[in-house]
């Protein structure tokens, strides 16, 4: 079944992974009260002036696209996902890096 927004995404996801999910999404809501969501390639996505960010729940991770080295700082690179050029996985042992999320949104959108 194809999501036809970002409650029915989360459907057959291990509620840790919605949960994460949902606090990610609120964070992005919360910062940039006029993004504009949707449902983009089958993952949530965030617009914002043309830009968009994408995120995805996974068994393991957060990920969260594009997001090109071009654009990543040290801190952010530690997040580079293997085998991919433009994703960030947020690990589920970790706790989720919010300022930095946000200010990498901040700069896809501006």
């Amino acid at each position: 079944m194809k999501p036809k927004d970002f409650e029915t995404y989360l459907i057959g996801l291990d509620e840790p992974v919605q949960l994460r999910l949902r606090e990610l999404r609120e964070a992005i809501l919360d910062a940039f009260p006029e993004v504009e969501e949707s449902i983009r390639y089958n993952m949530p996505a965030f617009g914002l002036q043309g830009a968009h960010v994408y995120v995805a729940g996974y068994k393991k991770h957060i990920g969260m696209y594009p997001f090109y080295d071009k654009e990543l700082d040290a801190e952010a690179m530690a997040y580079r996902g293997k085998n991919t050029k433009d994703a960030l996985h947020f690990p589920h042992h970790k706790p989720l890096p919010l300022a930095l999320i946000l200010g990498l949104v901040e700069r896809k959108f501006s």
